[in-house]
């Protein structure tokens, strides 16, 4: 071999050995990797770099037992470069999820509808559903709804209220839940864990058709007894106005069966004393009002708790019509039913209706009943009205001679004066009667106007009108006219009406001026209340316009104001104004003097003396009747 030879030869092999010595380092080095990959895998070597979660909760966690690669397929080397995608719960939990898709809480999503975590807590920290901490222990869902349902802010984003939820820790079944109870109804036995759905959706646990089967998971035996009821076969026909369960018991506000006021026992009125049923379904109605004018009715008014109501004779849920042998309220089971409470009772007791109403001529026995409440009403009318018209002219003569009989007089009130207080006094009247027959339309003051509520409305702004114009009248005649400016100095408060009204007290006789303190209080009071009657009323009147002005609670205050000062005025007027010229003995029958402006001279001298002392003109005493001061 040439020297050429070996030289190129040994070239060769030296060369094709590096190639070797490099392919063998990547191998190596590639399955350093390998090896060094497989074995950073495990759930600690993740939670090594991955600190933020807390390894003592992920532990107790119902994950646990679930390697991190098992969620976060797309980590499994490390190190890994590109973020991980979100886990997608659905891969293990497809049904839920799916459940889910078709909820409020996804529907609602964009305005902060429920996801997985917020209601089953962090993902690496998740506790068994049997776990007293879990959010979804029954004891804590309540609590974990409330999260958001408690919220006004959150709820009012979603076109919701947060009273649902508010609501629902004062019921039976909140209250039994905060008290231990773990079969008492939480928001997921009624509304589903994750199929949440809305009333009106038929496939809803709370749709109106499927309220009776939820309510049954828990109260088997009474949906059953619902379901054979009237109610429960009204319902299985279709008939929405059939009640379920939450039209009587409530929907979330759920009260004790002996709740008077908020119970079920109170539901029945909201359709059993309207003429809707009667219309629709030929039900009789006046059934409630009948029952409350009668002797059980008015005792349970007044707090009897023993009493018999609606479910006393026809039971609760087990509602049968009286012409089923099964019902409470058969004719042949009425003894037994009545017994229950009036005990030795027998078939005579319970003949005749239960349901009395006046009027009612649908057989005999009530025919008699009706007649004798008209016969009777007839004598009642009759002889109260003789008895009224004897002594209303015993009473007129009477006080007629007392009037005549008075002796000298002293001129009290002038002309003027007594129009402005008849007209005064009539706007008055008829607007206390009108304005409380607009409040109260069902009460004897609508009597008056008929069923027509525009004939009441006209009629309190005409008169409105009148006492706006008196009062405008009498206040230029108290500033512009002598007489008027002389009244003003006279009505107005002196230390000594405060000296008058400790004597009154003492039973001592005042020693009043021209007015007393009782006569310059309600002249004052009667002048704000007419004030402030008429702003009220105006702002009531023209409310559209003023609601450009200011804002429209303003209305309703004023319509609250309006309401009260007229209550306020009127019972003042009874109370104070009326005892003054007609109950005070010393005066009555009546003071004359809004009549014909005259007051007896020894009555004035008696009840004004530091006025029939004085200068009588400038105290405005004047007339031909004047009677000289006595010294």
């Amino acid at each position: 071999m040439t020297p050429l030879l070996v030289s190129r030869r040994r070239k060769t092999y030296c060369g094709n050995g590096a190639v070797m010595r490099k392919q063998i380092i990547i191998a190596v080095l590639f399955l350093f990797a390998a090896l060094t990959a497989h074995a950073q895998t495990t759930n600690d070597d993740c939670l090594a770099c991955h600190d933020t979660v807390d390894a003592k909760k992920f532990a107790g966690s119902v994950h646990s037992p679930l390697g991190c690669i098992d969620c976060h397929a797309d980590a499994a080397t490390i190190p890994h470069e590109a973020k991980p995608k979100a886990v997608d719960c659905a891969s293990c939990h497809s049904d839920a999820v799916a459940a889910w898709n078709n909820s409020l809480h996804a529907k609602g999503a964009s305005v902060g509808g429920a996801r997985c975590k917020d209601c089953h807590g962090a993902t690496h920290e998740i506790l068994p559903a049997a776990d007293p901490k879990s959010r979804t222990n029954h004891a804590n869902i309540a609590q974990t709804c409330s999260q958001c349902h408690a919220q006004k802010f959150v709820m009012e984003k979603a076109g919701l209220s947060a009273q649902s939820a508010i609501s629902y820790q004062q019921s039976v079944h909140g209250r039994a839940v905060a008290r231990g109870s773990v079969k008492a109804a939480v928001c997921t036995d009624c509304h589903d864990s994750h199929d949440v759905r809305g009333a009106n959706d038929p496939l809803s646990g709370i749709f109106k058709f499927n309220v009776g089967r939820t309510c049954g998971k828990c109260h088997a035996a009474i949906a059953g007894q619902y379901g054979e009821s009237v109610h429960g076969k009204a319902l299985a026909r279709g008939n929405w106005s059939a009640p379920v369960c939450t039209d009587c018991h409530g929907i979330h506000t759920i009260s004790k069966a002996g709740d008077q006021l908020a119970g079920p026992r109170s539901s029945c009125a909201r359709c059993h004393d309207g003429v809707r049923l009667t219309k629709e379904f030929g039900v009789p109605g006046t059934r409630v009002s009948s029952w409350q004018s009668s002797y059980h009715g008015l005792a349970r008014r007044m707090g009897s708790t023993v009493a018999a109501d609606c479910a006393s004779c026809h039971s609760a849920h087990n509602i049968l019509p009286s012409s089923n042998p099964r019902s409470a309220v058969n004719v042949a089971n009425l003894p037994k039913t009545c017994g229950t409470c009036h005990r030795g009772v027998n078939a005579n007791f319970a003949r005749g209706k239960i349901h009395v109403m006046q009027g009612d001529v649908s057989d005999t026995p009530s025919r008699i009943n009706t007649w004798i409440a008209r016969i009777y009403t007839v004598l009642i009318v009759a002889t109260i009205g003789f008895m009224l018209l004897h002594n209303l002219l015993l009473w007129f003569r009477k006080a007629r001679a007392a009037r005549l009989s008075r002796g000298p007089t002293v001129v009290r009130m002038t002309l003027n004066q007594r129009i402005q207080h008849a007209v005064l006094v009539v706007s008055f009247v008829v607007l206390v009667i009108s304005g409380f027959a607009l409040a109260w339309p069902e009460s004897w003051f609508a009597w008056p106007f008929g069923p027509n509520e525009a004939v009441r409305r006209i009629i309190h702004r005409i008169a409105a009108v009148v006492m706006i114009a008196i009062g405008l009248y009498h206040l230029g005649y108290m500033t512009l006219t002598r007489e008027g400016r002389q009244g003003l100095r006279d009505l107005w408060f002196r230390f000594s009406d405060a000296r008058d009204l400790k004597d009154v007290l003492r039973n001592r006789h005042p020693q009043t001026g021209r007015f007393g303190y009782a006569e310059k209080m309600e002249y004052w009071a009667g002048l704000w209340g007419t004030l402030v009657m008429a702003v009220t009323g105006l702002v009531i009147w023209y409310f559209t316009g003023v609601a450009t002005w200011i804002p429209r609670w303003w209305i309703d205050i004023a319509t609250t104001i309006h309401f009260y000062e007229a209550i306020l005025a009127t019972l003042a007027i009874l109370i104070w104004h009326l005892y003054h010229v007609i109950f005070d003995p010393d005066v009555y029958p009546m003071n004359w003097a809004w009549f014909d402006g005259k007051m007896s001279a020894h009555r004035f001298k008696e009840e004004h003396p530091r006025a029939y002392t004085s200068d009588t003109a400038d105290a405005g005493v004047d007339g031909e009747d004047l009677i000289e001061p006595i010294e």
